[in-house]
């Protein structure tokens, strides 16, 4: 939770003249040093190469999904959006949205109760959203 704080505010604090990619492209420079210093905590079996090999297209699919969820929230605090209600909007909607993915891709099921918590965040989305 202190790591989301943090990304909030740091991506609200880049300098609005601050090139996007080039912002973005330092951050991940810096997070690739970073996991490279996380292999001493995790280390690999055998080799790098072996770690790699048992990736597939998901892991490009998460780069992908990261500089897309990186680009966005950039652009969205640049586009005046606020701080307080940013996360919760992009939050409760995206999750509202993995709701059908879970039930078809992953066989989930909704319990009663989860039934009416979906009513409630729809509730809330639009009440966050009225003061915009």
């Amino acid at each position: 939770m202190l790591s989301s704080i943090f990304y909030h505010v740091f991506v609200k604090l880049i300098p609005a003249n601050a090139n996007p990619a080039v912002s973005l492209a330092v951050a991940y420079l810096t997070s690739l040093i970073l996991c490279a210093g996380l292999l001493f905590l995790y280390p690999v079996d055998r080799s790098i190469i072996q770690e790699i090999k048992k990736l597939y297209w998901a892991t490009v699919g998460l780069a992908l999904a990261l500089v897309g969820l990186e680009l966005g929230f950039l652009l969205a605090y640049r586009a005046g959006w606020k701080i307080s209600t940013a996360a919760i909007i992009v939050n409760v909607a995206a999750t509202l949205l993995l709701v059908p993915v879970g039930m078809l891709l992953f066989k989930q099921k909704l319990s009663p109760i989860n039934m009416v918590g979906i009513v409630v965040c729809v509730a809330g989305l639009v009440m966050v959203n009225m003061g915009r």
